[in-house]
This record gives structure tokens, C-alpha cells and sequence, in this order.
């Protein structure tokens, strides 16, 4: 078999070496594209090499030798030249360092491009040794103490040093883009930037706002669906700092007055993120939000995305059906993408072909043919979904139907022989049926091309480390249409509060679903045209579970609280 080439640089070196078959190089790229795990972690679980063997791998090629990091003999003025912020950043310790020079331990092979970034943060000659994660995790805990403390320290630590870097304070937006550009490659605007996202990271956050008003800059984490504010950074860092974001995400500076779109791939503490940076002209500069996509946070399993048991069985049903147009219906941010994504890796075998026109593609998925959609240009989703139908496949995804040509071409693909999977926006899966009668899709069309639509909401789940049992009030029964002997004595459960959760009691999200199966009394009631709601009662009394139902459930099964339930069902 002919030696393949592997984006990773530690599966080419095993590669080379010839240490592996083919075949379990392949398996640990496919969980690393799975996941999002790091190829090192995969290998070691696996078994397939051990911890010794593969670090003194990563030091032939750093160029190195290993060490024990644990009894080695690490000044305390040492430990103060790392940042703690880097060393999190980047899962590194320091073991020696001078006025030009800095020698750190890692138990990852870096590539070229995070020796040369640490070179330029620390301003120094970076030099390393490798050691084993478990010893440099301990030292990292050890020297640098709780998260919690490294982002007012940082902050404090930044007002010193831009104090110093007095050009960055006067910078004002009409200042030339050399200027900016400086400014938004000063090492301290770096490594706040740096910290910024590594903190979103940890705290397991979708989206990160920079936000300029008149008088403050304000960053937000928006966590499990709810908005958090993070110790504001001072004013004048708004210019450098959004210039810093759209430096690193290959936008163009100069442009303040359109909105842009980018992207950044980061390595953050030993994990490649994906980030998707989106800029707005304000009144008082440029709002920048950043969408984080950690594959090692969001699974694209079936099995994990939380559907119950009879529902599991009939969605892998129906998307292994010939042809036909199956809907994931939903507001924004209640986790559709993910449930198609989840849906299409599953179909992903080589003998199939797979196209999907996004907008725009949030994961990379190797096997599968991702088209972003381009506006501007004319490239929309009707016009890519035509483009589709000559490019023989067999399952295709269409990010969403906002019109009728799109909606009137993946009925067209679906009666060729074509699985369709799209979403729409509607508030339950029989409002699904309704919106593509009111685009202007004929009935006897839907009727026979829809095979199912699927309603989900996300709901925060009660944080594990201070779950609290209680006794359900009369008001609260009876806002969930619920009576006592239905409950049968089941406590119900909330979040008291605690560390971990950040004293909000919620920690993770789940779905609740609902799932409308398109059988033949519901056929009957599309081509009659029937209202949502009479297609709605039909489905229930088939069998059909509602958000609400599927919401009751998760409550009594103590994974959310009434709250959660009643605000999305």
C-alpha cells in the first residue's frame, strides 16, 4: 500500500517511521475528525504505541530530548517569565529562561507556526523539552494555580504594559492602516487576544461578543445559550484588539464601513478550534462576534445528541430511505446543524455521494462535498441545489429553504431519486408542512416527497454538582398541564448553584424533540390542505410526542427544570 499523506505532522512522523499499518494511522485520523481529539491523546488511548515511545517521537522531531518533568529543579523567577495565561494557552511550563532565551516543556509535537507565535508573545528565543501531559498538567496547576485568577491578573498585568506601549492608547480609527496593523500586533494585545478565546474555550462557550460603546468595550460569553460579561477591557483596546481578530482571521483591516466574514483554526491548550468571525460597523467602531466551534465539546453522534429510544429508531429509519425530503425545523441556535450533521456522518460511506450547499459550513466533515453560499455573487442555495442534481449524488443537504425555487428544486431532486435533508424555521414540526404551502409549494408535492419532520428546542441541563430534589407547587403542576398522580410522587429537580456551573445551576445543554412521521392519514390531511393545528392533533393521536411532552419528560427524568421547559415549549 502506498504511504499516504496525513495533515498531522505526529501521524506523517509515525508514518515515516513506519511504526503503524495504514489501516490504524486511518482509524486515528478518522476519530480525530470525529472528535476533534488530539491525534496524541487517540494513540495513547488506543494502546497502539505507548506514552514513552511516542514522546521520544515528538522530541526527534522537535530536535530535543525528554525529560522528567517532575522532579525537575524549576526556579520561581523562571516560572515568573511565563505568563500563565501562555503557558495555559499554549500547555507549556517553563524550565529555564533569560533575558533573550526561554526553554519550555511540552508533551505535544508544535507546529511551526505555534513555535514561531510563542517566540513572538514571550519576545524571546524559544527553545524545548518534552514531557509527559499528566506531569506537565500537575506543574501547570502547580506554578499557575486556579483559572479563575489569570483574567484579572491579565488584565491588570496588560494596563501595566500598555502604559508602556503608549502608541496604542492615542490610536484613533482614522489613523493609517500601518499604525493599526502595529497595534494590533503588540505583544500584549496578543496575548489578551490569546487569553480572550482560551478562556472561552474553558468555559465551553458558543459565541464571543466584542462589543464598542461610547464609553467601554465590553466582551461576552454566551454559555449554554445565556449571555455572561467578562471583566471589561479598558477602552482604548477596542481598535487594536478588533484589528488583532481580523488580522489572525484574513480579513481585510483597511474595510470599517461593511460587514466582513472570516475564519480562524487555533490550537488552544493542545485542542484545534475552529472559529467563525463575523464583523458589523457601529456607530462607535467595528462589533466583532466570534462563533466557536470545538468539536471535542459538540458530538456529531446520533447516539449522543440525546434523542429517546422509539424516536432514535425512527429517524435512523427514515434517513436510510432511497429518496424523499426530511426537514429539522427549529429557532436559531436550537441545534439543527448538528442534528444534520450527526444524520449525514452517519450516512457517510464510500459508496455514496454527498453534497451539502451551506451558509455558511461550520464543520469540516472529510467525505463530504461542503459549498458555501455566496450571495453577492449570485451563488445561492436554488442555484447551487441546480448545480447539485449534475453532480450525481445521492444524499444532499440544503442549509435551509427561504424560497420557493429552493423549496420547488428539492422537491424536484427528491421525486429523481434524491435523499433532500434542509431546515426551516417554525415553531413545531406540523408548522413545517404549513410554511411550504404558503411558499407555494403544492400540496400533492409535499404530501409525496416529505418523509418526516423533526421540531427541537435545546433546554440547560442542571449542573451534577448541586442538583437539589424538591417537591413541585400546585402552580407549577398546572402550567405543565400536569396532575399530581400523573407525577406519581417524582421529585422534580433544580440547580442550587455552585462553583462549577458559575453559581447558575445550569451546566450543558439537551434536546427535546418532537417527531412528525408523514404517514398516510397525514398525507390525506396535506393535500386537503388542512391547517397546522388539525395535522398537529392527527400526529398526537398517531402516537406523536410534542416538545412539551418530550420537555416533561426530561424534567421528570432530572436532566431540566420547569423553567427551562416552559420558556422553549
Amino acid at each position: 500500500m502506498a504511504t499516504v499523506e496525513y495533515k498531522d505532522s505526529l501521524l506523517q512522523e509515525i508514518n515515516q517511521d513506519g511504526l503503524l499499518e495504514n489501516q490504524q494511522l486511518n482509524e486515528i485520523w478518522e476519530e480525530h475528525e470525529r472528535t476533534g481529539r488530539p491525534t496524541r491523546e487517540i494513540i495513547l488511548d488506543m494502546g497502539v504505541i505507548g506514552e514513552d515511545q511516542l514522546l521520544e517521537i515528538i522530541a526527534q522531531h522537535l530536535g530535543t530530548d525528554v525529560i522528567d518533568v517532575k522532579n525537575a529543579e524549576i526556579d520561581p523567577e523562571v516560572v515568573r517569565a511565563l505568563p500563565a495565561s501562555v503557558a495555559r494557552m499554549y500547555n507549556v511550563i517553563p524550565l529555564y529562561a533569560d533575558s533573550s532565551s526561554v526553554e519550555l516543556a511540552t508533551s505535544d509535537l508544535l507546529s511551526p507556526e505555534i513555535v514561531d507565535e510563542l517566540m513572538f508573545v514571550l519576545t524571546r528565543d524559544v527553545a524545548f523539552r518534552v514531557g509527559k501531559e499528566g506531569d506537565i498538567k500537575t506543574m501547570l496547576q502547580r506554578f499557575y494555580g486556579e483559572e479563575s485568577e489569570s483574567v484579572s491578573d491579565m488584565l491588570s498585568a496588560l494596563e501595566g504594559e500598555l502604559e508602556d506601549a503608549g502608541d496604542l492608547i492615542g490610536l484613533s480609527t482614522d489613523e493609517n492602516v500601518y499604525e493599526i496593523e502595529t497595534a494590533a500586533n503588540a505583544a500584549p494585545v496578543v496575548r489578551f487576544v490569546n487569553l480572550v478565546l482560551y478562556q472561552a474555550v474553558q468555559d465551553r462557550a458558543s459565541d464571543i461578543h466584542f462589543e464598542p460603546f461610547e464609553n467601554e468595550f465590553k466582551i461576552r460569553y454566551r454559555v449554554d445559550g445565556a449571555l455572561y460579561e467578562m471583566a471589561p477591557p479598558p477602552k482604548h483596546l477596542a481598535l487594536p484588539v478588533t484589528s488583532r481578530i481580523k488580522v489572525i482571521s484574513g480579513l481585510n483591516i483597511a474595510e470599517r464601513r461593511l460587514p466582513q466574514d472570516g475564519r480562524i483554526q487555533l490550537n488552544v491548550a493542545g485542542r484545534t478550534i475552529d472559529f467563525r468571525v463575523s464583523t458589523l460597523p457601529t456607530q462607535f467602531g467595528e462589533s466583532v462576534v466570534l462563533r466557536v466551534l470545538d468539536r471535542s465539546v459538540v458530538s456529531l453522534d446520533l447516539e449522543n445528541l440525546g434523542f429517546p429510544g422509539d424516536l432514535f429508531e425512527d429517524f435512523t429509519t427514515d434517513i436510510v430511505k432511497p429518496n424523499g425530503i426530511i426537514v429539522v425545523t427549529g429557532p436559531t441556535g436550537s441545534g439543527k446543524t448538528t442534528t444534520l450533521y450527526s444524520a449525514l456522518r452517519r450516512l457517510n460511506k464510500i459508496e455514496s455521494k454527498l453534497l451539502t450547499a451551506e451558509d455558511p459550513v461550520e464543520y469540516d466533515i472529510e467525505g463530504l462535498v461542503q459549498v458555501p453560499m455566496h450571495e453577492a455573487i449570485g451563488l445561492t442555495f436554488a442555484r447551487t441545489l441546480r448545480a447539485f442534481l449534475r453532480q450525481d449524488p445521492d444524499i444532499i443537504m440544503v442549509g435551509e429553504i427561504r424560497d420557493i425555487e429552493t423549496a420547488e428544486i428539492a422537491v424536484q431532486a427528491s421525486l429523481t431519486g434524491h435523499l433532500v435533508f434542509s431546515t426551516l424555521h417554525t415553531n413545531d414540526a406540523a408548522g413545517a408542512v404549513t410554511r411550504l404551502i404558503d411558499m407555494g409549494v403544492e400540496p400533492f408535492l409535499i404530501s409525496s416527497t416529505l418523509e418526516a419532520v423533526l421540531g427541537q428546542r435545546l433546554v440547560r441541563t442542571i449542573c451534577k454538582d448541586c442538583k437539589t430534589a424538591f417537591e413541585p407547587d400546585d402552580e407549577q403542576l398546572h402550567r405543565l398541564g400536569l396532575s399530581r398522580d400523573q407525577i406519581e410522587d417524582r421529585p422534580f429537580y433544580f440547580g442550587a448553584g455552585c462553583a462549577k456551573c458559575n453559581d447558575t445551576g445550569y451546566r450543558g445543554r439537551c434536546g427535546i424533540y418532537e417527531y412528525l412521521r408523514i404517514s398516510d392519514p397525514i398525507r390525506t390531511l396535506i393535500s386537503e390542505r388542512r391547517p397546522s393545528l388539525v395535522m398537529r392533533e392527527k400526529a398526537v393521536e398517531l402516537g406523536m410526542r410534542t416538545l412539551r411532552e418530550d420537555g416533561i419528560r426530561c424534567i421528570l427524568d432530572g436532566y431540566t427544570t420547569v423553567e427551562e421547559v416552559l420558556k422553549y415549549t
